[in-house]
């Protein structure tokens, strides 16, 4: 039996950088043609669970894939194809903007069918081509989705091919989208409300009608001023305090960790979980301890308690906390910052969504520097560099996420297998700690 490696989370070990960064130069042509960000937008159903994703691929130049430069979409497919659809959608349904003329070309075939759904924008020109391309494309197994419906007679034909029919809140009132809403009685499509931000427009979306989700408005819960954190998540704070000690008083750490059982499950069921390749099993604190020591037990228990601090909430922010922990982890020796410090740099900025605090009252119970309370607060150092990029792919942002690069002489492809690696590690660990 082979044995498997310690994952490089719980290590701290780092590349600088993957062999396809050191391999060659990259010509400006490959640069402008090539991905240099993807972003994920989560899709939610009614109760509160992941269904999908929207990809949204970057190249430096056009502002999404497919709207406008055409001649550079194929070389960017090919790169989506190489970065894994299904891991970036974790298996689940990839929605893809293209631009109508993109539809009848053959390497839109390399991206797989059962997982892929292919949006056309309500105000393509509705050519024959068009309209064939989609047909197509749906007897080989893709979705189709109508992105932006506003209700123009024009688009019924594409409503009769559709499975997903995107309304974008921004853009349209209740009163207008309850009556776009009426005219696809008798059409088969999933009605999904985009641009969903706050829990007020999840709100009235889902009272209006719609069943499915794209935002993150499940990323703010209202927080309640004056929120008192539970006993419990309080001695887990305190056990992150004394994680972040120089020398670790492991008597004491045991303890507290032994004082509260649900956080001793997780941290247990997390240690034999076949993601770490264990030797032999851990009954105890006290032998996960001894035989990870400090450093990855202090990352084993991070993760425990983020699961902890997330037991009433969307699994989508358990996710999310892994996947930036990982990511800022395995990135911080580009910038000269300490691996322990970005990963919980990365999964912290989840907590105030967990536990429905304002930051600001969070990093005041957080045994952090104050470099790392000011990275998690915005303040633009050096220390929330690459939290602040991970923000920039949530929201979209390329003009601003490329000003970081720029700034801190970081290049594109040093940072594509990290997002990669962390996304596919998140979605083992949602597994592991469910």
């Amino acid at each position: 039996m082979t044995e498997e490696p310690v994952p490089a989370i719980l290590t701290g070990d780092s590349h600088e950088d993957s062999p396809a960064d050191s391999h060659r130069a990259i010509s400006p042509s490959e640069q402008t043609s090539a991905i240099r960000s993807v972003a994920r937008q989560p899709i939610l159903d009614r109760h509160s669970k992941v269904y999908g994703y929207e990809l949204l691929f970057w190249n430096g130049q056009e502002p999404e894939l497919g709207l406008t430069g055409q001649p550079t979409a194929e070389n960017m497919l090919g790169n989506a194809v190489n970065f894994e659809v299904e891991q970036l959608s974790s298996g689940l349904p990839a929605f893809v903007r293209l631009a109508g003329a993109s539809l009848s070309e053959q390497w839109v075939l390399g991206l797989p069918p059962d997982l892929t759904v292919v949006e056309v924008a309500e105000g393509e020109e509705l050519s024959p081509t068009l309209l064939a391309a989609c047909h197509n494309l749906k007897s080989l197994g893709f979705r189709v989705a109508l992105d932006g419906f506003t209700g123009q007679p024009a688009s019924k034909p594409l409503l009769e091919l559709a499975a997903y029919v995107k309304v974008d809140l921004a853009k349209l009132g209740s009163d207008e989208r309850r009556r776009h809403l009426r005219l696809l009685e008798g059409f088969s499509a999933r009605p999904l409300a985009k641009n969903v931000e706050t829990q007020r427009d999840y709100t009235e979306a889902r009272e209006e009608g719609f069943e499915l989700f794209q935002g993150y408005y499940f990323c703010r819960p209202e927080p309640v001023k004056n929120h008192k954190i539970p006993a419990n998540h309080m001695v887990q704070l305190e056990i992150l305090e004394v994680l972040q000690k120089d020398g670790v008083d492991l008597d004491r750490l045991a303890q507290l960790v032994v004082c509260d059982a649900s956080l001793t499950y997780r941290l247990l069921r997390l240690v034999n979980s076949a993601l770490f390749g264990m030797r032999q099993e851990v009954t105890s604190v006290q032998s996960a301890l001894m035989q990870l020591g400090e450093d990855k037990f202090r990352r084993m228990a991070a993760l425990a308690i983020a699961s902890d601090f997330n037991t009433d909430q969307p699994p989508e922010l358990l996710r999310m906390a892994f996947e930036r922990g990982r990511f800022c982890d395995l990135s911080a020796g580009l910038l000269g910052l300490d691996p322990s410090e970005q990963y919980l740099i990365g999964m912290v900025s989840m907590f105030p969504a967990m536990l429905r605090i304002f930051m600001d009252d969070l990093v005041q119970l957080l045994p952090l520097r104050a470099t790392a309370r000011d990275a998690l607060l915005g303040k633009g150092n050096k220390e929330g560099v690459l939290l602040d990029l991970l923000l920039c792919q949530d929201r979209g942002d390329w003009k601003e996420y490329d000003a970081i690069l720029e700034a801190n002489g970081l290049r594109f492809g040093q940072l594509m297998w990290r997002l990669s690696d962390a996304i596919g590690w998140a979605n083992a660990l949602v597994k592991s700690a469910a």
